[in-house]
């Protein structure tokens, strides 16, 4: 093999460490997209169930016709098992970490991460709440280390979260975001790290409110999981609450917060709520940017044709 091509393959290939359900997920994610993956993880007998297991969910993907004009096989050639840390990582441009969610568990498995793994090569954390300047400070390369959190499960939802550290280098963070992009993925970059980081914290505040709801006898749960799956979840399921609250006004979100804002600082007896001070911040202008009011019913149009095609989806199912 020429040297030309030695070089064209090793940058189709990712180590991925860590084998369990989100590594399983990244694999079909990378293998999809046409990419090599290198497997490790460091709990004896896992890395090699973990092909199975992979096999198992390609399978899947197969009989929903997600994998059109591919065998299993084709798939599978491009699984390599790794004996340790530093044979999984040869050869490969990009690291994806998934391991436990535990902070000395991070902090442990990344610097092992970076002393085995060249220069400038991207190392990503799968972590779903931890962020990097937690677990990585003390690393020699820190500035390659950054948050990639997938939202469970990888091979299905699209989002990823890139979360860099303020000592993760631009150009790492881009790259990564070229990365993932090129995977069939929707990267979406926080200006500033924060526990949680956006997918967790939005949840937890609706499931916070949740547990509220159901500890004072408002409402069952199972009419709560009802108020999303047959109320809020249609829109959100293709559309985000900015966006839901900016067709939901004739003048669009300016509007809505002239309407609704005291009511919803009552609501949660929270008077410091401030949601007109945010829309001068640079809110109103992105939404109106992405929404225009003069193009209002196109959007109200497409809005209600994709619920109707969800609950004729619905329907059938």
């Amino acid at each position: 093999m020429s040297s030309k091509k030695r070089e064209n393959n090793q940058k189709k290939k990712v180590a991925l460490i860590g084998c369990g359900l989100i590594g399983q997920s990244w694999a079909i994610s990378f293998l999809s997209a046409g990419y090599e993956v290198s497997l490790f993880d460091p709990v004896e007998g896992v890395t090699v169930q973990s092909k199975e297991k992979i096999k198992a969910k390609l399978k899947d993907l197969q009989n929903y016709g997600l994998l059109k004009h591919k065998n299993i096989s084709d798939f599978l050639d491009k699984i390599h098992l790794a004996e340790d840390l530093s044979s999984a990582i040869a050869g490969c441009f990009y690291v994806q970490e998934s391991g436990p969610e535990d902070l000395e568990i991070k902090k442990e498995i990344t610097k092992k991460i970076d002393a085995a793994t060249p220069y400038n090569i991207p190392i990503a954390s799968s972590t779903s709440g931890i962020p990097a300047s937690l677990y990585a400070s003390d690393v020699k390369g820190k500035y390659r280390c950054l948050v990639a959190h997938p939202i469970n499960p990888p091979h299905l939802i699209p989002a990823v979260e890139i979360v860099p550290a303020p000592f993760t280098s631009e150009v790492i963070t881009q790259a990564v975001k070229k990365i993932i992009t090129s995977i069939g993925k929707e990267p979406l970059e926080l200006k500033k790290e924060i526990p949680g980081f956006v997918v967790n914290r939005l949840q937890g505040a609706l499931l916070c409110e949740a547990f509220d709801l159901v500890k004072e006898g408002i409402s069952s749960a199972e009419d709560i999981d009802k108020a999303i799956s047959e109320g809020l979840g249609l829109r959100w399921s293709f559309m985000g609450p900015f966006q839901t609250i900016h067709l939901n006004a004739p003048e669009g979100i300016e509007g809505y917060v002239e309407r609704y804002e005291k009511m919803y600082k009552e609501m949660f007896n929270k008077p410091d709520i401030e949601w007109a001070s945010v829309l001068k911040l640079g809110l109103e202008e992105e939404l109106l940017n992405l929404y225009q009011l003069r193009e209002r019913e196109k959007h109200e149009k497409e809005r209600d044709n994709k619920l109707t095609e969800l609950i004729l989806h619905k329907i059938k199912t």
